[in-house]
């Protein structure tokens, strides 16, 4: 499918890249900036979706899914100058719920229906590892088709830091509790001079490197992020995704990446615009390209909207996330997205997209559901 790229066809600018694209080169550094800076987005789309369709051909993943924040109380709260979330223990908007919150919560969401629970929340500063194992027992004693993506890597380095274990000691207690696998936040930008603007004093870049380095080891599959939209440069980004791109060649433990864009309202970092369509469409374009080892690029249809989603799926994006039900991060933070769609709704946005719908589980097994 490659081999049809016409270079020559492309805004002359792009004909090396989409030359290196079509005979399949890695692109490198230089590649990666320009794909972060060209003006050309819809050709970069263009070029994205050629290598989207060689992975995935027709098909638009999505899964049946429910987002559950357990407490928004974070020791971060301060730290994180971007996070419209966390909150300190008293302040009106701070919550912690109990376990059987937690259940009650998560059977008003879908219950046997749901194939996954996202879980992440605060770094709480007195909640032991504990509560949270017993969190995810009971999960798992409720709904035991349901896999359990949960903690980020600074919640998991949080969890060592607190109880004085190793990574990997963190990881397998909450295996054995009945973790399945890692979301991929608290990645944001890994460059040094962006997290001591936006997130200093919180987990490193080395640091999130080495939980998912760990959990790859062991066999844990993860996600990996990016947030964007910020205080960053174009060449702190080509410095993110290829740090990505080098533990994938590494471990191969990533399942997907998610280009999140920040939202700037209610929180402390003091900007006031949004990231536009355009820049939406130009990462998940970069993200297809430059991440050639990382096996699916979601357009995370709860950030960028159903509508432009649907053009995502067209700019190297393979798949939408799912039904989530109630989403409180980028709500938080100003999203003005509806909180769930349906199954129906999901595959009528696939389709209307010129993709074939498929149901998946968080590992990208597909999901043969009967009518």
């Amino acid at each position: 499918m490659r081999a049809a790229i016409a270079p020559e066809r492309f805004p002359e600018p792009l004909r090396p890249l989409a030359a290196k694209v079509r005979d399949g080169v890695r692109l490198d550094a230089e590649d990666a900036l320009l794909c972060l800076t060209t003006p050309h987005v819809l050709p970069l789309g263009r070029l994205a979706d050629a290598v989207r369709r060689e992975l995935h051909g027709n098909v638009a993943f999505f899964n049946i899914n429910r987002h559950i924040n357990p407490t928004n109380i974070c020791v971060y709260t301060y730290n994180c100058k971007f996070c419209s979330f966390a909150a300190l223990p008293g302040e009106e908007h701070a919550w912690q719920m109990t376990h059987e919150e937690v259940y009650r919560r998560a059977a008003e969401q879908g219950g046997d229906e749901v194939t996954e629970f996202h879980i992440v929340g605060g770094v709480h500063p007195t909640l032991e590892m504990a509560w949270y194992e017993e969190m995810l027992r009971g999960l798992k004693a409720r709904f035991p088709r349901a896999h359990l993506k949960a903690f980020t890597a600074i919640e998991i380095g949080w969890f060592a830091q607190r109880e004085k274990l190793s990574i990997e000691e963190v990881l397998r207690r909450l295996v054995a509790a009945g973790l399945g696998s890692l979301p991929g936040g608290g990645a944001e930008i890994f460059h040094p001079d962006v997290r001591e603007v936006i997130c200093d004093g919180k987990l490193d870049a080395d640091e999130w490197i080495e939980v998912h380095r760990t959990a790859h080891r062991m066999g844990l599959k993860s996600n990996c992020t990016m947030l964007y939209g910020h205080v960053e440069k174009p060449e702190h980004k080509v410095d993110h995704l290829l740090r990505l791109r080098a533990l994938q060649d590494e471990t191969g433990g990533f399942n997907a990446f998610i280009p999140l864009a920040y939202h700037p309202e209610n929180n402390y970092l003091g900007l006031r615009y949004h990231t536009t369509g355009l820049d939406d469409l130009r990462h998940v374009a970069t993200a297809r390209l430059v991440l050639d080892n990382i096996p699916h690029v979601k357009a995370y249809w709860v950030m960028v909207t159903p509508k432009l989603a649907q053009i995502a799926l067209s700019c190297g994006a393979d798949d939408l996330d799912g039904t989530v039900v109630e989403e409180t991060i980028y709500h938080m933070a100003g999203a003005e997205t509806v909180q769930q769609l349906s199954r129906p709704e999901l595959e009528r946005i696939v389709r209307e997209a010129g993709f074939e719908p498929v149901e998946r589980d968080t590992l990208y097994n597909p999901i043969h559901r009967a009518a």
